[in-house]
């Protein structure tokens, strides 16, 4: 009985913590702001009302953790115009096919930002 009681709980813990990598690179003209929304709960990275900053031209690794197989899709607009976005935008609202993954541990994906 106490097997099956604690079985029972393992399988309805909530989804385990997974690292993983978004390489951003920004092959833009201007700086761009990104940030990472879940779709499956309220969490967005870095968070705390700040982005990840990456200058023209430039690159960058954001480590996140997240949850196995939760969605995560990133915003990302030129810095000091959020009217000049990509993604799903500064406001995370706006509808976007090719911006999402799945968190997988120990995977990178690739965000590329062009003009």
């Amino acid at each position: 009985m106490i097997r099956l009681a604690f079985a029972g709980l393992l399988l309805a813990t909530s989804a385990h913590a997974a690292d993983m990598a978004f390489f951003v690179k920004n092959q833009r003209q201007q700086a761009v702001a990104v940030e990472l929304f879940s779709h499956d709960r309220e969490t967005v990275w870095p968070g705390g009302d700040q982005v990840f900053l990456i200058e023209p031209g430039s690159q960058k690794s954001v480590p996140i953790s997240c949850n196995q197989g939760e969605n995560i899709c990133y915003g990302a607009w030129v810095n000091g115009n959020d009217a000049i976005s990509a993604g799903v935008g500064p406001d995370n609202d706006q509808p976007c096919d090719t911006c999402c993954f799945i968190c997988v541990e120990k995977t990178t994906e690739t965000i590329d930002l062009v003009e």
